[in-house]
Order: C-alpha cells, then sequence, then structure tokens
C-alpha cells in the first residue's frame, strides 16, 4: 500500500500501549542457522543443568560456565578445531562482525543447533566471563581407561608414555600439559577424580586441537592407578624440584614410562613418590623461582623425546 514504505511491522495494542512489531527482522535473523537445540541442551532451559542420568547423577556442570566456551576468538577457534559441541548461544542483537560471521558458518557447516538468548542468560549460564555475546556448549567428557591409554601405544608399536597429573587443580595447567602430551608423542594423561581438574570447557580453550588428539582417563585413586601400570611393565618417573636425578641424565627415559607431576609448590605426594622408581628434577639457575607444572612437564617429555630418538638411532 502506498505510504508504508517505512513501516516496519504491524501495529500491536496491548495493556502497556501500542508496540511495534519487527516486520519479520528478528525472525529472519535466525534463518539458516540449525535446528532448534533439545531442552537439555539449551542454557536457558530448565531442563538444562537439572536433567538427570540413570542412577540420579546430574547432567549438567556442577560447576556454572564449566561447559561454556566463550568470546568470539575462543569460539572461533574451537569451532575450527572440531571441538565437540552441542549448541552454540549468540546474543540477541549482536554486532556482526568476520569473526561472528565465520562461527555462524562454522556452526551450519556441522549442522549445530544457534539460538539466541539475551546478555543475562548468557552473562549466568558463562558465569559472568568475557562472552562478547557469543558461547558454545560443550558435551560431558568421555574418559578413556587405562587399558585404552596402553591400547594406543600398542597400535602405535611404541613403548608407552603416559603422564600422571598429582593434585594438579588448574585448567590451564591441564589444557597447556595436553598441548605438550600431543607435541612430544605421549599417548596419554591420567587424571585422579577428587581435588583435581577435570576436563572442562576452559582446558579445550587452552589445549585447543590436542584435547581431541590425546585422550584423558580418569581414576578412582592415582596411586593405585600407578602401581596397576607397574604391573603393566611400567617405569613410574617421578618429576619435582627435589629429585634424585636431572631430567637430561634420566636412564628410564627409553623404557615404558608414566611421568607423574606433582603441583607447582606442593610437588608430589608423599605416597606417589614412594612409587616412583626414579625421581629427576629439572636443572635450573638456583635464584630461579621454581616452574610452573605445564611448563614442568613440557621440559621433562621433551628430554624423554630426545632419549627415545637417541635410543632409535643406536
Amino acid at each position: 500500500m502506498a505510504g508504508n514504505g517505512g513501516r516496519r511491522g504491524a501495529i500491536r495494542r496491548t495493556k502497556k500501549g501500542a508496540t511495534t512489531g519487527s516486520g519479520g527482522v528478528r525472525r529472519r535473523a535466525l534463518e539458516g542457522k540449525g535446528p532448534t537445540p533439545k531442552a537439555t541442551d539449551r542454557p536457558g532451559h530448565k531442563s538444562y543443568a537439572g536433567a538427570k542420568r540413570p542412577g540420579g547423577k546430574a547432567k549438567g556442570p556442577k560447576v556454572p560456565g564449566a561447559d561454556q566456551v566463550a568470546g568470539r576468538n575462543s569460539v572461533l577457534e574451537a569451532l575450527r578445531e572440531d571441538v565437540p559441541a552441542t549448541s552454540l548461544s549468540v546474543m540477541v542483537r549482536l554486532d556482526v562482525d568476520d569473526r561472528v560471521r565465520e562461527i555462524l558458518r562454522l556452526a551450519a557447516a556441522r549442522n549445530l543447533p544457534v539460538q539466541e538468548v539475551t546478555r543475562t542468560d548468557l552473562d549466568r549460564i558463562t558465569d559472568h566471563a568475557v562472552h562478547q555475546g557469543v558461547s558454545l556448549t560443550i558435551p560431558p567428557y568421555e574418559y578413556a581407561d587405562l587399558d585404552e591409554l596402553l591400547g594406543i601405544a600398542r597400535d602405535a608399536f611404541a613403548a608407552p608414555l603416559l603422564i600422571a597429573l598429582d593434585g594438579i587443580t588448574d585448567p590451564r595447567n591441564l589444557g597447556a600439559i595436553l598441548r605438550s602430551a600431543g607435541a612430544f608423542g605421549a599417548h596419554g594423561v591420567i587424571l585422579p577424580e577428587r581435588r583435581s581438574v577435570s576436563m572442562t570447557a576452559s582446558v579445550w580453550k587452552v589445549a585447543a586441537g590436542a584435547a581431541g588428539r590425546v585422550r584423558v582417563a580418569q581414576v578412582t585413586n592415582l596411586n593405585r592407578a600407578i602401581s596397576e601400570l607397574k604391573q603393566e611393565g611400567l617405569f613410574a618417573l617421578g618429576l619435582d624440584a627435589d629429585g634424585d636425578v636431572s631430567t637430561r641424565d634420566m636412564t628410564l627415559a627409553a623404557e615404558p614410562v608414566v611421568l607423574v607431576v606433582g603441583a607447582e609448590g606442593k610437588g608430589l605426594s608423599r605416597l606417589a613418590r614412594e612409587l616412583c622408581d626414579q625421581v629427576v628434577s629439572i636443572p635450573t639457575a638456583s635464584t630461579t623461582e621454581s616452574l610452573n607444572a605445564s611448563v614442568a612437564a613440557a621440559i621433562a617429555l621433551y628430554e624423554v623425546a630426545g632419549a627415545r630418538a637417541a635410543a632409535g638411532r643406536r
């Protein structure tokens, strides 16, 4: 009709007064962004974190935001690295830039459900992280068992090289250790269930693609797991600032090994240290403070990889 060229939408008259519709703009904004996620996969839905698994255990995360990769760069990197995901949350009226366009393109290519949420909802599900209007929901991690990690080494016709983390609680340390494990040929990482970091979105964010390449096992008792690995023929090498020998003088590096890494400051627990066949330390200047656990693990893995390469040339 003439005179309606500037009209955005129909006028709706409610108790609060007349309002103008969007003219389909909001509806069209989500076109081509994938199917609507299930209620249990929608962070804003009451069924999300409260859904129950058989046995009564909560399906959702215990820690708010633990299953969310937040921020444009982080979400984009996670999608590029094919990190497992169940849905993408995008804030309504989001200012779209090249990163957001690429995020939406990758989500559509994976047929990933996309939902529009308010800033309040996005703040809540990400535990008030700097989300920049986008957040990626990842599923609970499916942990391996010790036999699977040993099978990975067996299939590669290599002496097992595993990493056991004793008291590591920082997800950034675990993410960095996973990257080092992938870089230096480790066959898996072992975590205890209690008093330890677990595979959360923060770990995926730091580890990037390495979290998808290096398997992680979670055990009820770390010391028992180390004992079981020793029965399978592995040597336990403890990494501690007060080690008996230098990493440069390791005599067991070329053998089947589980490298036991203690927390920064605390070091190895007493029982874990007693189980180790050899406790090694990284030589540093006397004025240097103790190394971060992930840095120390990377250096030790580098030394092990070098010793194995040298043994292979003999």
